[in-house]
């Protein structure tokens, strides 16, 4: 089954708060998801609350129906400040503080490669550098889990 990428400005009035996070459980899913399930794991009041919510995405295209009744996805939505990585939603300034992350490890390493054959120049431009690719490793980071806490609140913008 191929699933494809696409927003209108339908799903992007459509996609909020529980409807939203009944979208992102039916993504993140393996298997087929039934009302039951819905109910279960985002703790709603009732199964017609979770067939409404299942409805509507089923309606926007982005989810289907089985033959047993239960749904599967259909489609990603484009989630504006987030990224699919597989069947995940993540925020993209999480994502991009891997790339710190990364760029950090590898001053470090250099720092500590040279640091008994380097002048002191050498080594207060790392230090400097370390600190500045530290510092923006933690602005990206901080605005990554706000994102995440945005998205649990059914805050996160969908792109129209």
């Amino acid at each position: 089954m191929t699933v494809e990428t696409h927003t209108s400005s339908k799903e992007a009035e459509a996609l909020e708060g529980t409807t939203l996070a009944v979208y992102t459980f039916v993504a993140r899913s393996r298997w087929p998801v039934g009302t039951r399930d819905v109910v279960r794991r985002l703790g709603l009041s009732s199964s017609s609350v979770a067939f409404r919510h299942l409805q509507k995405l089923e309606t926007l295209g982005l989810i289907s129906k089985t033959e047993s009744g239960e749904y599967v996805l259909r489609a990603k939505a484009r989630v504006r400040g987030y990224l699919w990585l597989r069947r995940r939603l993540l925020p993209r300034m999480l994502v991009y503080s891997l790339f710190f992350v990364a760029a950090l490890a590898a001053e470090v390493a250099v720092l500590l490669w040279h640091f008994e054959v380097e002048n002191y120049e050498f080594k207060v431009f790392f230090v400097l550098l370390i600190l500045i690719t530290l510092a923006a490793l933690l602005v990206f980071f901080v605005e990554g889990l706000r994102g995440v806490l945005r998205f649990r609140r059914g805050e996160a913008g969908f792109v129209g």
